[in-house]
């Protein structure tokens, strides 16, 4: 039977690319989301997918929305911690709302998912965790103090869980892409973008579906030995040492 593989925001964007390269490579998605109903009635008409929503911030709900998807699908073997939200501003006017929704979308539902599918990884020998970050959560961003520090508290996570898991047969990694061509990065306006591929070596911005490749490569047996690993997939605009 195939393994199930839950995408977090995986209706939209990045997210839809990564449902459906995991679609592709044989794995029964289950595609979250939190509140645009046609994106999600479209993936699941054009993917041939099942949507769930339910909001990743929010424990219970995780867990409700976890049954929901095993009781479909079967135990969830795969999980790719991809929604997220930004919410910029300079510090110095940053209100304590915007730093919570950002760590709690951002950050705490890697938490709030990983955790309710980690022990029957752990009891069926098998598990994969991808953690979507950010070139942000490299390097940091002006106006960004909020969504750099969640996107780097995914590489700490995935740094310790990936111990954890290790001798149970489940890798846990990080993907953290560059600028990449979306309906979000495409809203900029033209000459701020111009300036942001000006700084990209390869000269473009990157691909939804090299994230959703990524992604389906760590989800494979292939990618057994990888773990605790950040793969930065950003053209070489930021080069972590």
């Amino acid at each position: 039977m195939a393994r199930v593989a839950l995408v977090t925001g995986g209706t939209r964007g990045i997210g839809r690319a990564i449902s459906e390269k995991l679609k592709s490579a044989g794995f029964q998605v289950a595609a979250n989301y939190s509140g645009n109903e046609e994106a999600a009635k479209a993936c699941e008409q054009e993917l041939g997918i099942k949507c769930y929503k339910f909001d990743v911030s929010d424990f219970d709900a995780v867990g409700e929305g976890i049954k929901a998807i095993e009781a479909d699908l079967g135990p969830v073997d795969v999980v790719i911690n991809n929604a997220g939200i930004t919410w910029d501003g300079p510090f110095h006017k940053m209100s304590k709302d915007q730093w919570d929704k950002v760590i709690d979308v951002d950050l705490t539902s890697a938490f709030n998912v990983s955790r309710q599918v980690w022990e029957g990884m752990r009891e069926r020998g098998w598990g994969r965790i991808v953690n979507i970050s950010s070139i942000n959560g490299q390097k940091g961003q002006f106006g960004q103090a909020n969504y750099s520090a969640a996107k780097a508290g995914l590489i700490g996570f995935t740094k310790a869980l990936a111990q954890e898991g290790a001798k149970k047969g489940i890798t846990v990694n990080v993907v953290a892409p560059g600028y990449i061509d979306t309906e979000m990065v495409r809203a900029v306006p033209e000459k701020v973008l111009e300036s942001i591929i000006s700084t990209i070596p390869v000269g473009r911005l990157g691909k939804a579906e090299e994230i959703g490749s990524m992604c389906a490569y760590l989800a494979s047996d292939e990618a057994a030995f990888i773990t605790g690993a950040t793969m930065t997939v950003n053209g070489a605009q930021y080069i972590a040492g």
